[in-house]
């Protein structure tokens, strides 16, 4: 009994092992994030209260200042067409990637809507952009907006949410609830994470180089940290009626939905309408999560002639 007993013990010793070894051999977090992985990367970086930020200020100097938000895991390459044609257009376009996401730093810290509120606002002081400015939210990016707008609404001129992941999520998911397990899952989802993002588009085929793009950012130590800190915060859990400052205050809103969108189903538009009946509403046909790239020339016309009205 013995010897069987030590034999299972190794067998299940050896499994461990073996499982171990697996999760490490699937882990693409192998790089440390520093000055040396920086050199030679797009945008430009800027030190913050809690951390180096990457960003992209384009345009004219003396343009209207427009702020686009990214969604929760994409950098802010993601709003590349969009951000030319502002540009183009005369607008001064500050884009930038949240703590954990593209080049930015990856804290140790709670990723909620007070940290990327903060991160905004230090962020546009810093670089001189302390009067009101427009600010337009995709997926994630459009509770972040909502959040800036009704917390500070002297500093919104206008807000445009796109397929705006607001009050998404009522709680966490179990199996990212606990630190160990949420790590593992994560670390074994990190491939499916990456061509996921194909679920966005509804021809996923006309970007062949959406995910090798991706996968650049996932190769740094915290990006895996920072999407879990994040699920457990109130960055998808706050509920679009709660933005109550926002709803009553006059400042003019856009909302943008794709019709095809699996990511945050259409059918979702209804709650975030009814929380925001003020706001000018366009569902845009064929279009998935992101219709400023599938629709770039629809989207384009409706943002520019939305901004230049107020």
């Amino acid at each position: 009994m013995k010897r069987r007993a030590v034999i299972v013990l190794l067998v299940l010793l050896g499994l461990v092992l073996i499982g171990v070894a697996f999760v490490i051999a699937r882990d693409p977090e192998r790089k440390t994030l520093d000055a040396a992985a920086r050199a030679g990367t797009p945008g430009k970086y800027v030190r913050l209260s809690d951390g180096i930020t990457q960003y992209d200020l384009t345009g004219p100097s003396d343009g209207r200042p427009i702020v686009l938000l990214s969604g929760a895991t994409v950098p802010f390459y993601i709003w590349d067409s969009t951000a030319t044609a502002l540009a183009a257009a005369g607008f001064r376009v500050l884009r930038y990637n949240y703590y954990g996401r593209g080049l930015s730093d990856r804290p140790n810290l709670r990723y909620d809507l007070a940290t990327y509120d903060r991160q905004l606002i230090e962020l546009l002081a810093t670089l001189g952009l302390r009067a009101a400015v427009d600010v337009a939210g995709l997926s994630m990016g459009g509770a972040i907006a909502a959040n800036f707008a009704d917390q500070h609404p002297e500093r919104a001129r206008t807000v445009t949410l796109v397929d705006p992941g607001i009050g998404t999520m009522r709680d966490t998911p179990l199996p990212l609830r606990v630190r160990g397990i949420a790590d593992f899952v994560m670390t074994l989802g990190a491939s499916a994470m990456a061509t996921g993002q194909r679920d966005d588009f509804v021809h996923p085929d006309r970007y062949p180089d959406w995910v090798p793009r991706y996968r650049v950012q996932m190769q740094y130590k915290g990006f895996r940290r920072s999407m879990l800190e994040t699920s457990r915060h109130d960055v998808f859990k706050r509920p679009a009626a709660s933005f109550t400052t926002l709803a009553a205050s006059r400042i003019p809103m856009l909302l943008l939905w794709g019709k095809s969108d699996r990511t945050v189903p259409f059918a979702q538009s209804d709650t975030v309408r009814a929380a925001f009946p003020h706001a000018e509403f366009h569902a845009i046909e064929g279009a998935a999560h992101l219709p400023h790239i599938e629709q770039a020339a629809v989207v384009d016309s409706i943002l520019l002639r939305f901004l230049r009205a107020h």
